[in-house]
């Protein structure tokens, strides 16, 4: 488990693509896993790409770290996701979801204690085309500060 502080440095430390690989955009029902480094090369990263089965618009962005540790997670068109309810709530900005059960899309943060059981709306002004879920892979990248991008070609969606 990361310290608050670790989570937070590891979330805005500048990343790039670790190979010049060309991917995919995946299909319905498929999952894509991309390797991501650090600009210096010390921090390995896992981005994925899961698109749903059976609707169309659903599609989950992660970030992850040491394979399994999951910074940052977008879910466009899944299921309501329900916070956790918390007589001391871990930060001020999680008050008024406290207990409350979010629509999608929601943004789910790593916090110290919870790993990623809260969500939050999505901030409509660094996701804002959350209907194109190609356009919104290049959202994500940005607010996980994934400098140099990987390549992902956008095929049929």
């Amino acid at each position: 488990m990361l310290t608050q502080s670790e989570a937070n440095a590891l979330i805005t430390l500048k990343k790039k693509r670790a190979k010049k690989d060309s991917y995919d955009f995946p299909q319905r029902g498929e999952l894509l896993t991309i390797p991501i480094v650090s600009l210096d090369e010390r921090e390995a990263f896992l981005l994925d790409i899961n698109r749903g089965r059976i609707r169309l618009t659903k599609c989950t962005y992660q970030e992850r770290h040491q394979g399994i540790i999951i910074l940052v997670r977008l879910d466009v068109d899944g299921p309501p996701h329900p916070n956790p309810e918390v007589n001391v709530v871990p930060f001020p900005y999680l008050a008024e979801y406290n207990g409350i059960t979010l629509p999608c899309p929601h943004l789910h943060i790593y916090v110290e204690g919870f790993m990623v059981k809260w969500a939050i709306p999505a901030p409509e002004d660094e996701f804002p085309r959350t209907h194109d879920l190609y356009d919104t892979l290049f959202d994500f990248f940005r607010y996980c500060n994934i400098v140099e991008p990987p390549i992902i070609q956008k095929g049929l969606l």
